[in-house]
């Protein structure tokens, strides 16, 4: 007897074209929703990049009129910088929860799966050419995007009003803000499987996603390396300050007691003191240094700077291999789930 060979599996190529066709809104929705944040942030930048060289240029430096330019240079660029950076926190999210979650999840809640699992395509290969393109290209354009906002942010670094690993910018940056767009996608792909409907799925992403963010910006990312701790008063100005206390012979002193401590000795050694002419002069005291000198010791714990790359590494690292994780465990459901 001669068996007969089944149908050849569809080329991955066919299936590209589908994953376009059904996928291109949602695709043209996260393109215009970086153009336009991109469009933005490149005619802002220009002239904040602009404002800051104009104020750099001010000779001499420590004059009242440069001082003053660089006091407005803030005063006018930081608020709509702080909008932005809020906006971009919100936009990984936003593709997990409205590109991730829907992909298998309206399938499923249609029904339309059926149809889909019984081409010859087969239904595992049929995930994987969904959720991968869909994955490398939403990581793809954030990492391109936040090449742009980087180049948009740097004259705050430069002034040194904020340093390279300040948690609040810090998943913006590097390779992070595209690591943590793949795991919002990662997220919400594999919510859509478990769940089978867009809307919980479209939620379930937003609060594992706001979760693992709070998690990571509480407890994981300040252990990415042992943190230095030092006795030293003058702490490197990039470093990101975790904390500091004070001790006298050997023994931790409370806040609220170095609060008090440092009230009184700063009435008693810098009164306001009185010349002949009975003009008034203030006494200016460097109190860490008066109070190192009386038996307290100042501790500062904290990240250098020059650790940012490290950083962003490690936090990339460890969102890629979850996005495998939870991509893999997806195609492991749909491989499981009867039709």
């Amino acid at each position: 007897m001669t068996a007969l060979a089944g149908p050849a599996p569809l080329p991955w190529r066919r299936m590209a074209w589908v994953t376009w066709r059904h996928h291109r809104v949602a695709l043209a929705g996260v393109a215009t929703l970086l153009g336009v944040l991109a469009v933005y942030l490149w005619v802002a930048g220009l002239q904040l990049h602009h404002a800051y060289a104009v104020a750099t240029a001010c000779q001499p430096a420590s004059s009242v009129a440069c001082q003053n330019m660089m006091e407005n240079f803030d005063g006018s660029y930081s608020s709509p910088a702080q909008t932005i950076v809020a906006l971009l926190h919100v936009v990984p999210v936003l593709i997990g929860a409205f590109v991730g979650a829907p992909v298998l999840a309206r399938e499923l809640e249609t029904g339309t799966f059926r149809y889909a699992w019984t081409l010859g395509f087969g239904r595992w290969r049929w995930t994987l050419a969904k959720l991968v393109p869909l994955a490398i290209v939403v990581a793809a354009a954030a990492g391109v995007f936040s090449l742009l906002f980087s180049w948009y942010f740097q004259p705050f670094f430069a002034e040194g009003s904020r340093i390279p690993l300040d948690p609040e910018l810090f998943g913006l940056r590097g390779v992070a803000f595209a690591a943590w767009t793949l795991a919002a996608f990662a997220t919400g792909a594999l919510a859509g499987m478990l769940i089978r409907r867009v809307v919980p799925a479209i939620a379930a992403t937003l609060a594992v996603y706001a979760g693992l963010v709070l998690t990571t910006d509480l407890y994981l990312q300040q252990h990415y390396a042992r943190p230095v701790v030092t006795s030293q008063l003058n702490v490197p100005a990039d470093a990101w300050i975790m904390s500091q206390w004070w001790t006298r012979s050997g023994t931790t002193v409370s806040q609220g007691t170095m609060n008090q401590v440092i009230q009184s000795t700063f009435e008693r050694i810098a009164p306001v003191v009185h010349s002949r002419a009975q003009k008034t002069r203030v006494v200016t005291v460097d109190l860490p240094h008066y109070l190192t000198q009386h038996g307290y010791t100042s501790w500062t714990r904290y990240q250098p700077g020059s650790r940012f790359w490290l950083f962003q590494w490690i936090e990339g690292g460890w969102l890629l291999a979850l996005s495998v994780l939870l991509i893999a465990t997806t195609v492991w459901l749909v491989r499981r789930r009867a039709a």
